[in-house]
């Protein structure tokens, strides 16, 4: 029996503050119309930590399975050193997706009640969806994020759905203007996704992985890098710009000090086992911004 310190390792911890944040921001985004509720915001972090959890379990399994971690530069995957069987490793992702989307159902139920049914299978079947992205990334024959999908399925799921998901799920509104904030959080988490390319695009490509980072190569790719930072900021201040009330709206802006400096570490980086530190910075700075651009809103 691997030890809990094994599943955690498999759970990869460091990474929920990235799937937090879209639903921080879409929760402030509701609470600055007058519309919050704990009991959604509880169910709402809960769910969005087991697709996460549930993507990383699935991740180990696919690129463990296909021998793509056999050759990376990253920290040690559980399958990959033997820590954790195929079999085992498969029922702990069977369990993930049911935990998660008993989640999504409280979560639904505590939004939308009886009286929302339309709403309530919408949301269900989006759910459903999250599931099958968090699987189908690496693991399959046809596993998307073989062929260069994955950033598009980040900025999707990570992005708008969680941002502008969640704002619905408190406000039963609709409301365009919400999806900057959600492309803001959605090019941010596209950037930890292909940094973290970026770092292994050497071992992906003797192992058949194309992944943007492959397909746009080294300069090209950290010039990506650039627009998903750059792109990020301008959309967020569009949406503050767009909903001024208050100075406070751009305290966000703090959040890109240390992206400012990453960009020209990236840019001057040849070593790419040295992006490993980046990619922590990056995460950590993506769930900062979600929380001074939502308290910005409040404010």
């Amino acid at each position: 029996m691997p030890s809990i310190k094994v599943y955690l390792q498999a759970a990869r911890l460091h990474t929920l503050p990235l799937s937090l944040s879209g639903i921080i921001t879409g929760s402030f985004l509701a609470a600055s119309r007058g519309y919050f509720d704990l009991r959604i915001l509880i169910p709402a972090l809960l769910t969005t930590t087991g697709f996460q959890v549930l993507s990383n379990f699935a991740n180990d399994y696919g690129d463990g399975i296909k021998g793509t971690d056999d050759m990376r530069i990253g920290p040690e995957r559980v399958l990959q050193s033997g820590k954790m069987s195929p079999s085992r490793l498969k029922k702990v992702i069977i369990l993930a997706a049911v935990a998660s989307l008993a989640s999504a159902v409280w979560l639904l139920y505590e939004a939308f009640g009886t009286s929302h049914l339309l709403y309530f299978v919408i949301f269900m079947l989006l759910g459903l969806a999250s599931v099958y992205a968090a699987i189908t990334y690496t693991v399959g024959k046809n596993a998307y994020g073989y062929y260069g999908w994955g950033d598009l399925s980040v900025f999707l799921f990570f992005g708008l759905l969680s941002v502008a998901g969640s704002f619905f799920l408190y406000t039963k509104q609709w409301d365009w203007t919400v999806l900057a904030p959600g492309v803001s959080i959605g090019l941010l988490s596209t950037g930890v996704l292909h940094l973290n390319n970026m770092r292994d695009r050497e071992p992906d490509i003797r192992s058949g992985k194309r992944t943007m980072a492959v397909f746009l190569g080294e300069e090209r790719s950290k010039k990506y890098f650039y627009y998903l930072t750059g792109f990020s900021l301008l959309f967020a201040l569009f949406y503050s710009n767009y909903h001024y009330h208050s100075p406070f709206q751009y305290l966000f802006v703090l959040a890109y000090i240390p992206l400012v400096k990453q960009l020209v570490r990236v840019w001057q980086n040849r070593r790419p086992e040295h992006l490993n530190k980046e990619l922590k910075i990056l995460v950590i700075s993506t769930f900062v911004f979600s929380i001074l651009f939502g308290a910005g809103q409040v404010l």
